[in-house]
């Protein structure tokens, strides 16, 4: 079932983009950075280039993903930010845009918002498994 990873240009989304790859699964990643989407890409990753902040950007990306593992460290880094001015408005953000998705699996050591999506976790993006732990969430029959 296809899975997409918000902020797939992270270094935790980079690293759990790698341990998601696989033929058997339909692997999409949500990058605002052209060059890293480009490198993905060449790697037979499907890649939307977008803007974090904007909900509709990300939702489209979404469509008919079963699974998205959202990024937190993508809402509050450095990258410009158009249409939202704080992280907590991108994050609010995101939990909107998955209103088509199953399974919701935020990286984060904060808080999230709730999402109206039937199964959602939450991994800290510094435990030392979070890669493996995101790929068994993936996964599973049900969270």
């Amino acid at each position: 079932m296809p899975v997409i990873v918000v902020g797939a240009d992270t270094r935790v989304g980079r690293a759990i983009v790698e341990g998601l790859h696989h033929p058997s699964r339909e692997l999409r990643a949500f990058v605002s950075d052209e060059e890293q989407g480009a490198e993905m890409k060449g790697g037979g990753i499907k890649v939307a280039l977008g803007d974090v902040s904007d909900e509709s950007h990300v939702e489209a990306a979404a469509l008919n993903c079963f699974t998205a593992v959202l990024i937190a460290e993508a809402a509050t880094d450095g990258r410009e930010r158009s249409f939202a001015a704080t992280p907590e408005e991108v994050l609010a953000g995101w939990a909107r845009a998955m209103s088509s998705v199953t399974r919701v699996i935020w990286v984060s050591a904060q808080d999230v918002p709730a999402t109206d999506a039937p199964e959602v976790t939450q991994v800290d993006p510094d435990d030392p498994d979070v890669v493996a732990r995101v790929v068994a969430l993936d996964d599973a029959q049900k969270i």
